[in-house]
């Protein structure tokens, strides 16, 4: 039977970094923001920052310590990331981390693999604290965590096994990934060429920026004489009476998720509502079923047509079409110049926006409606080959995952020996 100790008798937790203070105050240390160390816990140097030693209020650590995330989604995600390549040999991150440093009885990535086990992931979301979204693990969690006393050379043998089946398992991921980007790509391809009427042979330049070349018949025709612009705007949440009786679908920056994939193409429901008496006291106005709304702030470029009558807020603008442009054609313009408003017309560096003047100059290729209609049903049938193809793939990723997970788990607490498994495909054996 294999005995346990608790993690604190065999490592340091948030032990801080004497080295640290030992630099000179104008020397440069390693800054890792949290996205450093959040894709597939493995640690992206290449997202690593500089700053002087004599930061204060983050995190310290150094080469060879384990960071575990604090908080919901990364400790969930199974986050932790064996530390090495700081510069100077030590660093600083978020506050949201935890730091152990293994003593000299425990291999470090025997621990790190131990914090990839299903049942420490387990156990520590039984011991999350705090609000929903912003839980966190607490301390005692890891200092009381039991960690089974194998011998260092049987920590290694399972390191060194799991470091090579792991590999397998993230070369599959990664070449998965490759063809999702592929057809990612392919479904964005596929609605520019549709749009711009790739079908016809009878072609001139385009002098939109976002087409090359558009069929000879077809006009590109400014947006605003093809259909009413409008906006929305927020009622003031100072007049609470404005704000009883809510029954009015509203969009806001809160709805995006919803189109942010683009397979979506109406929004029927919105988690806020405004009133009658809100919408007849502000410079909102209820749009109705079939407008095409995109958004121009914070999540701006998506887009999406108002399934029923809807207001928006201010960060939104609508186009309400004429007879001679169906919407869901216009929907489709929009997803494909998506690249162009956000690249050429966006402005700012953190928060995105697209300002109204710009977009009133707005240019589209303008086919037949019967044309448009056309290709609004080529661009579904194609999306919808993409999206199957799409979906089983990410499925396979994720039994990837849940296998990596698995097998993790199975070596760690001795389901299997890892001297008799090496060289051969254990993960059809492991149970998920």
């Amino acid at each position: 039977m294999i005995t346990t100790a608790r993690l604190r008798h065999i490592a340091q937790i948030n032990p801080g970094t004497p080295a640290f203070d030992k630099l000179d105050a104008g020397d440069d240390v390693t800054f890792l923001p949290m996205e450093a160390v959040w894709p597939d816990s493995r640690l992206d140097l290449s997202r690593r920052r500089t700053k002087k030693s004599v930061i204060t209020g983050y995190t310290r650590f150094q080469d060879g310590d384990i960071l575990v995330p604090k908080i919901t989604p990364t400790f969930q995600a199974s986050r932790a990331v064996l530390i090495g390549g700081l510069h100077s040999g030590v660093g600083a991150g978020s506050t949201e981390l935890h730091v152990v440093r293994p003593g000299k009885s425990i291999d470090p990535r025997y621990l790190l693999y131990l914090f990839h086990t299903h049942s420490f992931l387990k156990l520590g979301e039984a011991e999350m604290y705090g609000v929903a979204g912003q839980q966190r693990v607490p301390d005692d969690f890891l200092r009381d965590f039991p960690v089974p006393l194998l011998s260092l050379a049987e920590q290694r043998r399972i390191a060194d096994f799991l470091d090579a089946e792991t590999a397998r398992i993230e070369k599959l991921v990664t070449s998965l990934q490759r063809e999702l980007d592929l057809l990612a790509e392919r479904r964005a391809a596929g609605i520019v060429e549709a749009v711009s009427g790739s079908a016809h042979t009878d072609r001139r330049s385009s002098t939109l920026a976002w087409l090359d070349s558009v069929p000879t018949a077809w006009p590109e025709v400014r947006l605003g004489l093809l259909a009413r612009m409008g906006s929305g705007h927020t009622p003031s949440r100072s007049r609470p009476e404005w704000w009883t009786d809510c029954y009015i679908p509203w969009v806001t920056t809160g709805e995006v998720w919803q189109v942010r994939d683009d397979r979506v193409e109406d929004l029927y429901e919105t988690r806020e509502k405004i009133s009658e008496l809100g919408l007849a006291n502000s410079a909102a106005e209820l749009h109705p079923a079939g407008t095409v709304f995109l958004c121009r702030t914070a999540s701006a470029g998506y887009s999406g047509v108002m399934g029923v009558d809807m207001a928006t807020s201010q960060d939104f603008v609508t186009w309400t079409c004429g007879p001679r442009l169906v919407p869901h054609f216009l929907l489709w313009c929009l997803r494909a110049m998506r690249p162009d408003l956000l690249g050429r017309l966006a402005m700012g560096s953190t928060h995105k926006t697209i300002y109204v003047p710009d977009l009133q100059m707005l240019r589209i290729p303008l086919p037949s409606v019967n044309e448009q209609k056309e290709i609004v049903q080529t661009i579904r049938r194609q999306n919808n080959r993409i999206d199957s193809l799409t979906d089983r793939v990410r499925r396979q990723q994720e039994l990837l995952r849940e296998r990596r997970e698995a097998l993790i788990t199975a070596a760690v607490t001795g389901q299997f020996d890892v001297t008799t498994a090496s060289g051969r495909n254990v993960t059809e054996g492991v149970a998920v």
